[in-house]
């Protein structure tokens, strides 16, 4: 049986809404600043549906995703439809002179591994890593606004 992990983080970034948006809608740039995503793929005969590669310490996993919400400056919702079970959404609040970025993943593990995982180490971990990831996308989205 797969328990679902949940892991929320977010940060705010000098830039407008609108360019916040535009950076995260752009699925292919992600691994610019995600430390994990090798590589994320738009289907060129279904848009709605990526391809992401997830490498880290030797592993690697991949899967299918789908969007299944999109509204503009708002929400990305995606979940996978194949390959490593996750789910989530990146979600944008304007704060006028800033934006605020939330990233949510949810990801399947067994059970017995999701017992161990909660609150535990790596967990802990995981949501590190992601903070770290919004920090890095904090950094891109102030470079691309510095040269725009």
């Amino acid at each position: 049986m797969t328990d679902w992990l949940e892991h929320s983080v977010q940060v705010e970034v000098a830039i407008p809404i609108e360019l916040a948006w535009q950076l995260w809608s752009d699925l292919e740039q992600m691994p610019r600043w995600m430390k994990w995503i090798e590589s994320v793929r738009i289907l060129e005969d279904n848009p709605e549906l990526s391809r992401w590669k997830l490498a880290t310490g030797g592993l690697e996993f991949s899967w299918l995703s789908r969007i299944l919400k999109v509204v503009p400056n708002q929400i990305i919702q995606w979940e996978s439809v194949d390959g490593l079970p996750n789910r989530g959404a990146i979600r944008f609040y304007d704060r006028k002179s800033s934006s605020i970025v939330k990233l949510t993943v949810a990801y399947g593990v067994p059970g017995w591994l999701a017992k161990l995982m909660d609150n535990s180490f790596l967990a802990r971990v995981v949501e590190s890593t992601l903070m770290a990831d919004l920090e890095r996308f904090k950094e891109y989205a102030l470079e691309v606004k510095a040269t725009s």
